[in-house]
């Protein structure tokens, strides 16, 4: 279990259902949103969902290991955004829409 600095230990129970809240608002964003940046901003919303049960579950264990894959997930959740970001403009610039369902094709 890990601590707040006054001591008091957080059961991993607590992260588990952080984590599946976010994940679920997350995925309802996929399933029900059309608009391409909330879409990308839910799956942000999922992978820091993911990154929670990592670091409860290291905290639980007593293991540096989650913490980092953490850090190699932010990376690749940075990476992510910056080339969606730029397919979203690309997109917007060529279609003058982010709504996914116009989207009938990727050519200009």
């Amino acid at each position: 279990m890990s601590t707040v600095p006054g001591g008091i230990p957080i059961p991993v129970d607590w992260y588990l259902y952080l984590s599946a809240a976010l994940f679920m608002v997350g995925a309802v964003g996929i399933l029900t949103r059309r608009n391409l940046f909330i879409m990308l901003f839910s799956l942000e919303l999922m992978m820091n969902a993911v990154n929670i049960n990592l670091v409860g579950f290291s905290g639980f264990h007593q293991n540096m290991t989650g913490q980092n894959f953490v850090l190699f997930t932010m990376a690749i959740a940075a990476a992510e955004a910056a080339v969606g970001l730029a397919i979203a403009t690309a997109l917007f610039r060529n279609k003058k829409t982010l709504m996914v369902d116009l989207f009938d094709t990727m050519k200009g």
